[in-house]
């Protein structure tokens, strides 16, 4: 039996970086997921508390929300990077948020511009969603950098959003819409 061939990107007009496989994640991931979420540059830019387990993420992912979608990004037979984009309901049915983040020794490899660029085309041509929404601290540049370049604009600033490593510190509500 040999393995299964590696998915190509949803849009045709994407390119990941060499080696990089785009996926769904699976319960059977959750080891590796817990191993890179409790990073401290992975946990740092988001909410996450220290010591996350493999079983809080496995029950994540076996009792996933109605809509929602977790892709994993795998590199050098290791999970390198997770997206999450979750779709709301009813009135505000035509949007939905996305969480990502990517291990701490693979940044500045391309891997964030491809899982984003993956919830995108999704989300633009699968799903026909008109407004993605996300939050992202103030500090994290390279973060919104990569935002921005995908057509997230900044609409506010949460004041004191979250308390990390010991301080208050703002984030940023960004969105993009699909004209």
């Amino acid at each position: 039996m040999h393995a299964p061939a590696t998915p190509p990107p949803v849009s045709s007009a994407a390119s990941w970086p060499e080696g990089l496989v785009i996926r769904s994640a699976t319960p059977i991931d959750a080891q590796q997921i817990a191993d890179f979420h409790n990073l401290p540059g992975y946990r740092s830019g988001t909410l996450r508390l220290p010591y996350q387990s493999a079983d809080e993420v496995r029950r994540y992912l076996e009792q996933p929300s109605n809509g929602s979608m977790n892709l994993v990004a795998v590199m050098d037979d290791l999970i390198v990077g997770d997206i999450g984009l979750i779709r709301a309901n009813g009135r505000r049915s035509h949007t939905a948020m996305v969480g990502m983040g990517i291990h701490d020794r693979y940044h500045r490899r391309g891997i964030g511009r491809a899982l984003l660029g993956e919830v995108i085309a999704i989300a633009d041509q699968w799903i026909g969603l008109h407004r993605l929404e996300l939050t992202v601290f103030c500090d994290n540049q390279a973060a919104i950098a990569l935002y921005q370049s995908f057509g997230f604009e900044t609409e506010g600033v949460h004041r004191a959003f979250a308390f990390r490593d010991g301080a208050y510190v703002d984030a940023f509500a960004m969105a993009r819409l699909r004209m």
